[in-house]
């Protein structure tokens, strides 16, 4: 009678252990299609298969669905749709600050992926460069300053809340882009402003972002501090650049710029780090024998360490997220205009934007708190895993004890060892880096050509034209996978 009242224990943990390791199998990720299509010069395509996986996201990934499905728009010059996707993720980013009790409880016992991914404060900002883009690619200035208000609203709410001076407080590149703007509108002080503050940022940023200021901003600085009148300012930065060349604002506004953005490489992918933590002398061993040293675990791993380690039952895994790298292989694109008389006007590109550097630093100062968490939640498993034990032998007696508590221990433990892992999620389709060309030109017609350095592709090749008048700023955007 014992046994019998017992058996639904045991066989309902084992159900749940063998459809969750079932889960463990190997799939086609979405951004391997995502990214051939890419690859292929195909942007457009990428964009469909986000939309098509809308409901392989799932509910708690609304941010992140919004946010994959505006930048594979935008590279797909669909700037339109790429904004009403980014302001959808952008609301929904709103509407997170608050969460229930009860995800919360869900995501401590099992992890944060039961959680809505709400994105990381530089995925924030990212949002309103890439909207920003949008409206400047279309033409459209005035819409892209909205969009640069918001930017600093943001960073500046971001510095509140940051106390720490070496913390993403700020953005250099966001700031230099509002620069580069607010001086396309004609608001030259503002474009000051915002050119100081993207050089403060850089220089903030350094330490980390292993990315300096571009040096076009020495001339943005030397250009606006003369044209304002700021002769104090003016002195200092000439004094500080001893070797730029660059055009006053008089020449500047009988000029036209044509800004080339180019997202460079991949966004670093997060994949699981596992501790196998042994609480006795003989799972030391077991876990020595069977992991070593290695924190990497492959799918099929997963299963078989799920079954070793609850047999063993006295070993607790924790997952923590760990950042891959997938660095850009392209230092730097040139840019060439054509008018119809073959002049030529050549510029090449500088790195205005370490997106692997902010993720990585991102991490890193939330990992205290992460490992923190990992460790409570992995604990709570164990001694809830033990109390089924134990429960399970005192329900089916002496004789039955054993062999009940072994069973009981294989799934409650197994399970709890084959549902630990990180939350991987974030904004892969971002690339690893930003470069920016700007060419200042006499207006006309020119034919434009980007070519990557060394042997990488674009994902569009083809030359295209662009008409440019007096004071205008007409913005490119590219896309480079190696």
């Amino acid at each position: 009678m014992r046994w019998s009242a017992i058996t639904p224990i045991p066989c309902a943990f084992l159900l749940a252990a063998s459809i969750l390791l079932a889960g463990c199998g190997p799939a086609v990720s979405r951004y391997s299609l995502i990214e051939r299509s890419l690859l292929a010069g195909d942007p457009a395509q990428a964009a469909v298969i986000v939309e098509r996986s809308e409901e392989e996201y799932g509910p708690k990934n609304r941010v992140l669905y919004g946010m994959d499905r505006g930048m594979t728009l935008h590279l797909a010059r669909d700037y339109r749709q790429s904004t009403i996707a980014l302001e959808q993720a952008e609301d929904v980013v709103e509407r997170l600050y608050t969460r229930t009790i009860r995800s919360e409880t869900a995501a401590f016992l099992t992890s944060d992926n039961t959680l809505p991914y709400e994105g990381d404060a530089y995925e924030h900002v990212m949002i309103n460069v890439v909207k920003a883009l949008n409206y400047a690619a279309r033409g459209d200035v005035t819409e892209a300053l909205v969009e640069a208000r918001r930017l600093d609203h943001r960073l500046n709410v971001l510095s509140d809340r940051v106390k720490e001076s070496s913390g993403y407080r700020n953005d250099g590149f966001a700031r230099y882009l509002s620069g580069i703007l607010y001086e396309a509108a004609g608001d030259l002080n503002n474009a000051f402003i915002a050119y100081r503050n993207a050089f403060e940022a850089y220089e903030a940023m350094r330490k980390w972002s292993r990315i300096s200021y571009p040096p076009s901003l020495r001339g943005d600085l030397l250009c606006m501090t003369e044209a304002l009148g700021l002769t104090t300012e003016f002195e200092e930065y000439r004094t500080a650049f001893t070797d730029v060349e660059w055009n006053p604002a008089s020449v500047r506004r009988k000029l036209a710029q044509v800004v080339m953005i180019s997202y460079n490489g991949r966004a670093p992918r997060k994949e699981d780090r596992y501790l196998d933590l042994p609480i006795s002398l003989d799972a030391l061993q077991l876990v020595l024998l069977n992991r070593g040293l290695s924190q990497s675990v492959g799918r099929q791993d997963r299963a078989l360490d799920s079954v070793l380690y609850g047999l063993s039952g006295r070993v607790v895994r924790v997952a923590l997220p760990r950042l891959v790298p997938q660095k850009t292989q392209v230092p730097f694109e040139t840019m060439t205009l054509m008018d119809a008389q073959s002049r030529s006007y050549t510029v090449r590109s500088e790195p205005a934007h370490n997106l692997t550097a902010l993720a990585e630093k991102s991490l890193a100062d939330r990992m205290p708190a992460i490992t923190a968490k990992a460790l409570a939640r992995a604990a709570t498993k164990f001694s809830m895993a033990e109390g089924a034990v134990i429960g399970a032998q005192l329900a089916a007696g002496k004789d039955a004890a054993p062999w009940v508590g072994l069973l009981v221990g294989l799934a409650a433990k197994g399970l709890a060892v084959a549902s630990e892992e990180a939350d991987n999620r974030s904004w892969q389709t971002l690339p690893d880096e930003i470069h920016v060309a700007r060419a200042w030109v006499p207006p006309g017609r020119y034919q434009v050509a980007i070519r990557p350095s060394g042997q990488a592709r674009a994902v569009r090749k083809e030359e295209e034209s662009v008409d440019v008048a007096p004071g205008q700023t007409v913005f490119l955007i590219r896309r480079v996978m190696q």
